[in-house]
């Protein structure tokens, strides 16, 4: 039976069709992350869509960040599910409006147990990475650089405690909370943030678990309490700009005459 051609009111069905189909071969074995695809003129008759709809379906898979596509090289499958996930995930947040403090609470509840397991788990190579965001000198590095070195701790604790589900939700997690990161910065100096960071990482280096859960305990409830702070300033600047000056000329409404 000869392939059907998708119709270009079908392109959607193609980019779901698509998905479909590299979840398959991916599962399968067939197709690892990071390679790279067949050309779209091969690609187009194994589908059986024509070539502008194959177009669309590789571009908005390429907005999803599933694919990449390299002018003059190919397309290519991600190596990499975080940047699948992160656009969803912050559409998510937005959508459901989930706060800074719902996603504080969600890492109390797990964090402190992932850094339980890092101390059980962690490689030399996991302590090198911890050990290297330590040693950011606040002199002369800007408040991104700062930020960065944050994330990357908890990311190579999330990386140390070996479960790849939850180091790819609560690196998004944390990433999320970057803004945060960066306004109650304003609060305290880096200092603050490596007086509860060396805690937690001498924990984990000398395998104590539960050192390191308490220790990452009291890291979280100390941004939780930052991070009120800055709510609780945002909210005195909005009502403080609402209300008149004083000293400020009386403004009166005339009344128009019946």
């Amino acid at each position: 039976m000869p392939r059907q051609t998708v119709k270009p009111a079908d392109k959607d069905g193609v980019t779901n069709q698509l998905i479909s189909r590299l979840k398959d071969l991916i599962s399968r074995g067939v197709l690892a992350p990071g390679a790279k695809l067949p050309p779209e003129r091969e690609l187009a008759p194994a589908f059986g869509v024509s070539r502008s709809s194959l177009r669309h379906a590789l571009k908005a898979m390429e907005i999803m960040g599933v694919l990449t596509q390299r002018v003059g090289d190919g397309t290519y499958l991600a190596g990499d599910a975080e940047g699948i996930l992160r656009e969803p995930f912050e559409l998510l947040m937005l959508i459901d409006g989930i706060s800074l403090d719902d996603l504080l609470e969600t890492r109390l509840i797990v964090e402190p147990e992932l850094a339980a397991r890092a101390a059980e788990r962690a490689t030399s190579e996991d302590l090198r990475k911890m050990s290297a965001t330590l040693a950011v000198n606040r002199r002369g590095a800007d408040p991104s650089a700062m930020i960065e070195a944050d994330l990357a701790f908890h990311k190579a604790i999330f990386q140390a405690a070996r479960n790849p589900i939850c180091n790819r939700l609560f690196s998004l997690v944390h990433r999320a909370m970057a803004s945060s990161i960066g306004l109650t910065s304003q609060l305290v100096d880096w200092n603050h943030t490596l007086e509860f960071h060396r805690p937690i990482f001498d924990a984990i280096e000398k395998r104590r678990p539960v050192d390191a859960r308490v220790a990452m305990i009291a890291h979280l409830s100390d941004a939780r309490t930052l991070l009120g702070m800055v709510e609780e300033k945002a909210k005195r600047i909005d009502v403080t700009s609402a209300i008149e000056p004083i000293g400020a000329p009386l403004r009166v409404v005339k009344r128009a005459r019946k």
